[in-house]
């Protein structure tokens, strides 16, 4: 399916300093939020206990944290309502240790008085586990990275992979820029989210990527925007059917998917939109700022055929017993 005519050259490198000053605010927009608001952790990274429960009414928020507030035993408390006026969460620090064994049993036995309810839900994390899963969460991301760049740096070239380095960290640091912005908390599923964000704009930046290698073998032209202007036309309706379903997709999740996923539906919306353009408009630019010669690139590599195909001889004299 053709969105756009495969003949057209639309002229992107002629907007990409629009388009960087725009990535540099969201970018540095997003380490202010960090370094200020940070992230909110979940029970899965901070420990501590979530509880959720159904009423049968309008749940009396007020009522329920003011019976937990006079025990004194819950740590940063926080009681919220979750999704609907029926149903609500409480959350604080520590786990059920010093509740006693079943914390279900414990609340419903607390909260008697506040009404009709059930609980449907109640998560302990302990803080060493709490610690040990951030741990790994943070070390999942640096591989990923890691392995992005030796990949690339094999399959293409050390200033593709710096491009598609550069691309990468711009996406997580945005869709981590949301996440703080729209106090998503941050969990296993919204580590999930991350990398998932990771893997698809690292496919995108490589599809144009290679449309690009091949454009410099055969393309005529010897200076490189405009053969990325070429390579990066031929691929947009590639380009926007895939990120447009998908974002569809996770639209649709966000909205209808429940209370559950949200943060999860968010953080990717967020991560395919700024994927998506920042292999157009950060990954493919940085080739230029990095000098990436063409007639240097055109010259290795018939290099590299000329060796190639000098073994192939050989091989082929030394099959025949000529050496």
């Amino acid at each position: 399916m053709q969105f756009f005519s495969e003949k057209k050259i639309y002229d992107f490198m002629r907007m990409r300093f629009a388009a960087i000053s725009l990535s540099f605010f969201l970018f540095f927009g997003s380490i202010y939020l960090l370094w200020d608001r940070g992230l909110q952790y979940g029970i899965d990274f901070s420990g501590g206990t979530l509880i959720q429960l159904k009423y049968e009414q309008v749940a009396p928020i007020p009522k329920i944290r003011e019976i937990l507030e006079q025990k004194g035993k819950f740590q940063s408390l926080s009681v919220t309502e979750f999704g609907s006026k029926d149903e609500v969460t409480i959350r604080f620090l520590g786990s059920s240790d010093n509740l006693g064994n079943d914390i279900s049993s414990y609340i419903s036995t607390l909260l008697k008085d506040t009404g009709k309810f059930e609980v449907r839900r109640a998560d302990v994390v302990g803080p060493k586990v709490g610690d040990e899963l951030r741990n790994k969460g943070i070390t999942a991301v640096a591989i990923s990275l890691v392995a992005i760049l030796i990949y690339i740096a094999i399959r293409f070239e050390w200033r593709f992979a710096m491009a598609a380095i550069i691309s990468e960290i711009h996406d997580v640091v945005i869709t981590l820029g949301a996440i703080s912005l729209f106090k998503i908390d941050v969990n296993l599923d919204t580590l999930a989210a991350v990398l998932t964000v990771l893997g698809y704009s690292l496919n995108d930046t490589i599809i144009i990527f290679d449309r690009i290698r091949e454009g410099i073998k055969t393309s005529k032209k010897t200076e490189l925007a405009p053969i990325i202007n070429e390579s990066v036309s031929a691929t947009l309706s590639r380009t926007i059917l895939t990120s447009g379903l998908t974002l569809a997709t996770v639209v649709i999740l966000y909205f209808f998917g429940g209370e559950m996923i949200q943060g999860f539906s968010l953080a990717l919306i967020v991560g395919i939109i700024a994927g998506t353009l920042s292999s157009i408009f950060v990954a493919s630019p940085t080739l230029l700022w990095f000098k990436f010669n063409v007639l240097d690139f055109r010259n290795k590599e018939l290099e590299k055929l000329k060796r190639k195909q000098e073994k192939e001889r050989n091989r082929a004299m030394y099959e025949k017993g000529i050496v």
